[in-house]
């Protein structure tokens, strides 16, 4: 079977990796991609370095129901941790998950004893699960955004997803069409995080 070619919207593969902007999740619209679309970007997603073919990652695709489910837990969870907390910041958070067309998780699935694979190497490749995500639904015409924030960390909410207590929620992936043109921020100047070596510093 051949590997599917991503639709490169404008320019060159590089032009699309150099302009690539992440968009709020409260700016992301219908449509969303169709199931061939999403499909693809799942497999690029999972495109990434893995040492030692651990696999240390799952993704989990929410389907409109599922979003409305977690939206509740997230209200719920932040009610019993804040029970003044006003209506408008409650209703903030039940809509929080189901914001875009599309919501992956993407979870940890770390192998403590496996050889010369440190824990820290597989969490790296789980985030870069996430950030190609990002990637190939930028290449297909879409926009995202990877969010944690509270529930990221949250053992209650961890657990109704069924992420195990010593695994890693490392990232809500909202995807969509963008409400408006994305807006550019502020990148480093290369000069300030680059350092170039002809001897070690130490």
């Amino acid at each position: 079977m051949n590997e599917p070619e991503l639709n490169i919207i404008d320019g060159t593969p590089l032009d699309m990796l150099a302009s690539r902007r992440s968009v709020l999740a409260a700016r992301l619209v219908e449509p969303g991609p169709d199931e061939e679309e999403l499909e693809r970007m799942l497999d690029v997603a999972v495109r990434v370095p893995d040492h030692g073919r651990v696999t240390p990652w799952r993704l989990q695709v929410l389907s409109r129901q599922a979003q409305k489910e977690l939206g509740d837990a997230f209200a719920e969870e932040f009610s019993r941790e804040n029970p003044d907390v006003p209506a408008d910041r409650l209703h903030l958070e039940r809509i929080r998950p189901q914001r875009s067309p599309v919501l992956v998780i993407v979870s940890s699935r770390i192998v403590p004893d496996r050889d010369g694979v440190p824990p820290v190497e597989q969490l790296l490749s789980c985030g870069n699960v996430c950030f190609n995500l990002l990637h190939a639904a930028t290449a297909l015409g879409y926009a995202a955004q990877w969010v944690t924030n509270w529930p990221a960390y949250n053992e209650r909410i961890k657990d109704v997803l069924g992420i195990p207590p010593d695994e890693h929620l490392v990232g809500f992936v909202h995807i969509g069409t963008p409400k408006g043109a994305p807006q550019e921020r502020q990148r480093p100047e290369i000069a300030q995080v680059v350092s170039r070596l002809d001897h070690l510093p130490g």
